[in-house]
């Protein structure tokens, strides 16, 4: 398996892998700014719910790094910093909830100097990353129960390490399952309007040598009648508390399509994205994007000059299409009330 690192502390800088030259070209951009930061999680340079949440506290970081006059100027800038970050995507709650970790350790400390106060914001990006990698490691675990020793997955957008930092959370259940030695194959959603299942993880399974095909959005319905699929595994962006599930547009789709055949439906995800003060999915803000991302391809239009069109990011899926979401604490079923919020207890408990 070849080694890639999708986001990466290097020379007091941020490295990030472009994931919009993917697969075509790897490239790598270094960032010294929070607001450069912000600008590539907005860009998509960087995407999936926990890797923005990651880049997100190194943005901090970079913010921290800058020439101070005084303490009280750098949590002033930190504070503001955090806000632009926060507004770069609304609907992912990890990009708040690693942003807003970092303000509140901020608020609750009086540094020395402003050494002290950089290197506690460097250290915390770093437990950030380190606790999403090993949830995702765990997330692997906890799911290998769920499927037989040969398991054909259907796999919606992005969801391994390009898009979690180090491991993958709907696509690292996957690549748990191969690694446990299960005969593993994946159907993987083009995902429309830019194609991370066909351009990322596509590429991500090639790098780990599973065995996949690339199928249409639509093809989804006919895949699950017709190929024997024993679970759709899809990530997370916000989970609300009763278990409604925002994630990339199409999700929906899938979720009702897999009823219907009564296929498994599984949404995977850290307990970060689990969003307890958002009550139901009817409160999760959904990004809308530019509409050249449906109208062009590689910025070649595909649709008539000056077509209109609608493009949400996100999509909701109810809580009663969902067979279970699975954490690094575990895996909860219904009713979602109550059993995510015990997860998110546990979590909070061994952190």
């Amino acid at each position: 398996m070849h080694i890639y690192k999708p986001i990466e502390w290097k020379n007091n800088a941020l490295v990030l892998l472009d994931q919009r030259q993917l697969p075509q070209k790897t490239v790598y951009l270094t960032l010294h700014t929070a607001a450069e930061v912000a600008e590539a999680i907005r860009n998509m340079t960087v995407r999936g719910a926990p890797a923005i949440g990651v880049t997100a506290a190194y943005g901090l970081a970079l913010e921290a790094g800058k020439p101070y006059s005084s303490i009280d100027k750098a949590q002033i800038d930190l504070e503001q910093a955090g806000r632009i970050l926060i507004e770069a995507r609304p609907t992912a709650v990890n990009l708040t909830w690693a942003v807003e970790r970092v303000l509140k350790h901020l608020q609750g400390n009086k540094f020395k100097n402003l050494e002290t106060l950089r290197s506690d914001v460097l250290t915390l990006a770093h437990d950030i990353a380190a606790e999403e990698a090993a949830n995702n490691l765990q997330i692997g675990q906890n799911a290998l129960s769920l499927w037989p020793d040969e398991v054909k997955f259907l796999h919606h957008c992005n969801t391994g390490a390009l898009a979690t930092f180090d491991y993958g959370t709907a696509l690292g259940v996957i690549r748990a399952a191969h690694e446990a030695g299960k005969k593993v194959f994946v159907y993987v959603d083009e995902t429309r309007p830019r194609l991370q299942g066909a351009r990322l993880t596509a590429w991500e399974l090639e790098q780990m040598g599973i065995p996949y095909q690339i199928i249409v959005d639509g093809a989804s319905g006919h895949v699950l009648k017709t190929r024997e699929v024993h679970a759709v595994t899809v990530g997370c962006d916000r989970i609300a508390a009763n278990g409604a599930t925002a994630n990339k547009i199409g999700t929906y789709n899938l979720a009702i399509v897999a009823r219907a055949h009564n296929v498994p439906f599984y949404i995977v995800g850290p307990t970060s994205t689990i969003d307890l003060d958002t009550p139901d999915g009817n409160s999760i803000p959904i990004e809308e994007r530019n509409s050249d991302e449906i109208t062009q391809v590689n910025e070649v239009s595909i649709a008539p000059q000056g077509a209109a069109a609608y493009n949400p990011a996100f999509d909701v899926t109810p809580a009663e299409y969902i067979t279970a979401i699975i954490t690094e604490q575990g895996i909860a079923y219904p009713p979602f009330k109550e059993s995510l919020r015990e997860m998110v207890e546990k979590a909070n408990r061994r952190r």
